[in-house]
């Protein structure tokens, strides 16, 4: 048994509606460049829909991800080294700028400048890539308005396994929310797919990375990466993707788009594996069996075996104790309500969803039943709005026996809860009926719906035994040849990239946190210089005047002091 660790997040789809803050905050911090135009590391897919890119899921056309082999080997669907070479130069499997979408801006000098006239002036669009005016067809978020039309429904490839079984009349039409960031797989086959091994896996936490200054552009990953996560800037000519806001993640903070989630739907925390265990699930042969197959690869942080283990492996007690507290591997492993996305694909992807209920309450109600009642809700997991089999396309390789077990406890949960909620005694054979306790349906509901901001998520800081590697990782992991992200809110010319060595931890946390220049813990009044953005003398920049001396008797001053 060989005991590491992995940062890994969960979303709770039932509460996502769609607002893309997670998506506009993501771009902000990481993908505000010349270059990230059509990059989105977070981006919310509407389905049944396109997806992005557009049928990104059609490995059949995009060739990501791996297949088991004659022998039982798993594979590259795009090839192994030999192929690779042969096209080293000409890779044939990647998404064209129309399956993203060509960016735009608009001629917003013709508003600002148009002479007086009788016809308001008009803002054509005009594309970042050859400046000139173009009609606007597609985009990340196109399919919003589009969910589960004939429009563009027709042309999604986990849609078209189930097309019987779906009917596009207006009546019974169905959407949901995606949101996806990377991955994080723990069989990354974006890494094993890059010629340069510019892409790895950090040992201590399992974030994927691409280090820029190995990267030579070969984009082999983007066609290996089956979820398309991966993205090609053309102005840096280097690979970026999703970093899991690692120096948020180091200080114990959550990403950008946890922080920033309206519907309080992602959840992060601590995941024990079994490294030696990865390759044989990854290579389980039923497809069925994947979901399965990776559950066991994680570890009991209760066991007293593991626990050694972990320490002997240099894992740190409190690293253990925050896998303990997870509320990954409680949504996992213990109340098991969440699901891998595209288990098929072999990657072990370290990103789960609990599958959407839909409203399941509504298509009781409809045939003049108690919408509440057990026996009730659990027949109508059935005749749900959206498909059954849809969700396993999506979650466990078209098996519906997990997702239809998955949706019976949170419909279970439900008329549980609302017995409580009424005042009336709690029933016990609704949750013994899904096989659980009435002690962990209400832990389970607990961490659904009322969970504290701690409970969510929780992330062990970095150690300062790592300081120098990961200081060194500050410069090896940045996206961009500026040094990566956001340096200040004024974009890639301002402001210069905050080491990330343990030792300045605190101070980092205490400005991700802090409301004012000055952190709370700042007694003293002095200003957090890493805060200013130079503009105006906020308080406590400057010493206050003397009450005895005059403003004349002052000593001369420069205009912008």
């Amino acid at each position: 048994m060989r005991v590491m660790a992995q940062m890994a997040m969960v979303m709770n789809l039932d509460k996502c509606i769609g607002c893309h803050t997670c998506s506009v905050t993501c771009k902000q911090a990481w993908t505000n460049r010349s270059g990230t135009e059509y990059i989105w590391f977070n981006n919310v897919e509407t389905r049944p829909g396109l997806g992005y890119p557009r049928t990104y899921e059609d490995q059949e056309k995009w060739q990501g991800g791996w297949t088991l082999g004659k022998r039982g080997r798993l594979n590259l669907k795009a090839g192994g080294r030999f192929k690779k070479l042969l096209t080293i130069f000409s890779n044939p499997k990647l998404p064209s700028i129309g399956e993203y979408y060509e960016p735009w801006t608009y001629d917003y000098a013709t508003l600002t400048d148009a002479p007086a006239q009788e016809h308001t002036p008009v803002a054509r669009p005009k594309s970042l890539i050859t400046g000139k005016n173009m009609k606007i067809e597609w985009s990340a978020n196109w399919d919003d308005d589009l969910g589960g039309s004939t429009a563009n429904a027709h042309r999604d490839p986990m849609l078209a396994k189930i097309a019987e079984k779906v009917k596009f009349e207006f009546e019974q039409t169905f959407m949901f929310y995606l949101p996806r960031i990377c991955e994080h797989c723990l069989n990354p086959s974006c890494a094993a797919s890059c010629p340069s091994g510019a892409i790895y896996k950090r040992e201590e936490d399992g974030i994927v990375l691409v280090d820029q200054e190995r990267c030579r552009g070969w984009r082999m990953c983007v066609s290996g990466c089956p979820y398309k996560k991966i993205y090609f800037n053309h102005r840096t000519g280097k690979a970026e993707k999703c970093t899991f806001c690692f120096p948020r993640i180091e200080v114990g903070l959550p990403t950008v788009c946890s922080e920033t989630c309206v519907g309080r739907l992602r959840y992060i925390g601590l995941m024990l594996y079994d490294a030696d265990k990865v390759l044989e699930a990854a290579s389980t042969t039923d497809e069925h069996g994947l979901y399965e197959a990776q559950r066991d690869v994680f570890l009991d942080p209760f066991d007293p075996e593991v626990i050694r283990a972990a320490e002997q492996a240099g894992i740190a007690r409190d690293w253990v104790d925050a896998a303990q507290r997870s509320p990954i591997y409680a949504l996992i492993n213990t109340f098991k309500v969440a699901l891998p996305l595209h288990p098929e694909y072999r990657t072990m992807p370290m990103v789960w969803y609990i599958p959407p209920l839909s409203p399941v309450v509504e298509v009781v109600r409809e045939t003049g039943e108690d919408a509440e009642d057990k026996g009730n809700l659990f027949a109508a997991i059935d005749a749900l709005r959206i498909p059954v089999e849809y969700l396993a396309e999506l979650f466990t390789a078209g098996d519906v026996v997990p997702v239809d077990a998955v949706l019976k406890k949170l419909a279970a949960m439900r008329s549980y809860m609302r017995d409580i909620n009424m005042g009336r005694d709690p029933d016990g054979s609704i949750p013994a009926a899904v096989g659980m306790t009435e002690e962990e349906m209400y832990d389970m509901y607990r961490l659904l719906a009322i969970a504290k901001y701690d409970e969510r998520y929780v992330i062990p800081p970095a150690h300062a035994e790592q300081a120098h590697a990961l200081e060194e990782l500050a410069t090896e992991c940045s996206v961009s040849e500026y040094g990566g992200g956001q340096q200040d809110l004024f974009g890639e010319g301002s402001g210069a990239p905050t080491p990330l060595a343990v030792e300045n931890f605190q101070m980092l946390q205490a400005r991700q946190t802090s409301d004012s220049l000055a952190g709370p813990e700042n007694k003293s009044g002095r200003v957090n210089l890493l805060n200013w953005d130079g503009k105006g003398s906020p308080p406590g920049l400057f010493p206050d005047k003397s009450p005895d001396r005059s403003p004349d008797k002052s000593p001369d001053r420069g205009p912008d002091s």
